[in-house]
């Protein structure tokens, strides 16, 4: 796939009139237990941008919900050995405070410490959000930038909500005709108020589709809480496990297949497919599980070794995923290819990992669009957009 340089979004003027570069506040880090993940590809992108073509403004936001100002030290953002950076050793003060006022006639951010004058950093003109899971990829960020007026890379508010949360999602895959898996749901008050009977229904939903099982956090990414469960001797843990990110839990039938994952990109005529990757076993874990993503770095095969027909049909299902979900800018939509040569979509991810070994920016690679120009076509046709109804 070839790929031309996106055109120029608007350029902001300055107070004094000159026009100058746009700013670009990168927000990282955030109160869900994918913490880690969203500082390591925050670094990734802010190694990507373009200092010459715009001004950037690190902010990242602690576990605990602060947001902090941060230095621009990319490298210090990076896991070292099994150890996961945070936003906490990164601030720059541990009570100072970052503030977007809530208001679109100003994108003036703020900082302020306890007894010290407030300290105006500039306008934003446009954010790129690099969270991940609650409280980031969910619409709760992106709620907040639509009552700011500020610009963001990504899906919007519907949309980041129906990505993160595993039930509706395939509710609106359904809805439109897509292929999905078996699944059922438990929520909250079912499994403590009476977690006998929802126990009994995973347990019939087994006998129907077949052990094992797993069981996931419903709004949770990065394979963080799931549990393959052989038999019901296990559910209970396994349970418990998901709903330590979670008290909602998604039950999904094992599903016979090869992985193959594909990305999305918007382009200024319409979202497109990249090549497809394959994620192939990894023999010291029993799933794509969050070591193996991260730590272990399992091989993905970019692309992925699929028949031209095979090929065209899981980009047409990537493609119809971003519109079902009325998604912006990105997805990385993940698929089952099973045993009878069917595709099956597992999920979409509105705000994928863009850590160095990530396969979204390695399928673009593949597909003609480099790490640097694919961040910023990102950031354009964020520039390109207004906030509220579009």
């Amino acid at each position: 796939m070839s790929s031309q340089t996106p055109s120029p979004g608007p350029v902001p003027a300055s107070s004094g009139g000159e026009r100058r570069k746009p700013r670009v506040a990168v927000v990282f880090g955030g109160r869900s237990s994918e913490h880690a993940i969203s500082v390591v590809t925050a670094g990734a992108v802010l190694r990507a941008i373009d200092r010459e073509k715009y001004d950037v403004l690190p902010i990242g936001i602690t576990a605990d919900g602060r947001w902090a100002l941060t230095a621009d030290e990319p490298e210090r953002m990076a896991i070292a050995g099994r150890e996961l950076p945070s936003v906490e050793r990164l601030a720059e003060s541990g009570e100072g405070a970052v503030v977007l006022p809530v208001d679109p006639g100003n994108r003036e951010v703020v900082y302020s410490e306890p007894g010290s004058v407030p300290k105006a950093l500039g306008d934003v003109d446009v954010v790129f959000p690099m969270l991940h899971g609650p409280y980031g990829e969910d619409g709760t960020l992106q709620g907040l930038l639509e009552l700011s007026g500020v610009p963001y890379v990504g899906a919007g508010v519907l949309a980041s909500a129906v990505g993160m949360d595993k039930e509706y999602m395939k509710r609106v895959f359904v809805s439109f005709g897509l292929p999905v898996g078996p699944y059922e749901v438990i929520r909250p008050r079912a499994w403590e108020q009476d977690p006998s009977a929802a126990r009994r229904r995973i347990v019939e939903f087994a006998e129907e589709h077949g052990w094992p099982l797993f069981v996931k956090p419903a709004r949770a990414g990065s394979s963080i809480g799931i549990s393959k469960v052989e038999d019901a001797a296990d559910l209970d843990a396994a349970v418990e496990e998901a709903r330590r990110h979670d008290p909602k839990v998604i039950v999904e039938a094992l599903l016979r297949g090869r992985e193959i994952e594909c990305g999305v990109l918007e382009y200024e005529d319409g979202p497109r497919a990249s090549v497809p990757a394959e994620i192939p076993p990894v023999s010291s874990h029993d799933f794509y599980d969050f070591e193996a993503k991260y730590i272990d770095s399992a091989d993905g095969i970019v692309p992925a070794p699929l028949t031209e027909e095979q090929t065209r049909r899981v980009q047409e299902l990537a493609v119809a995923a971003f519109e079902a979900a009325s998604c912006e800018g990105l997805v990385r939509a993940d698929f089952f290819l099973l045993d009878s040569s069917e595709f099956v979509i597992n999920e979409i991810n509105t705000m994928p990992g863009f850590t160095p070994i990530s396969m979204y920016p390695r399928m673009w690679q593949e597909s003609g669009v480099s790490y640097p120009e694919l961040v910023d076509r990102l950031l354009q046709a964020a520039l390109r957009r207004s906030t509220g109804l579009r």
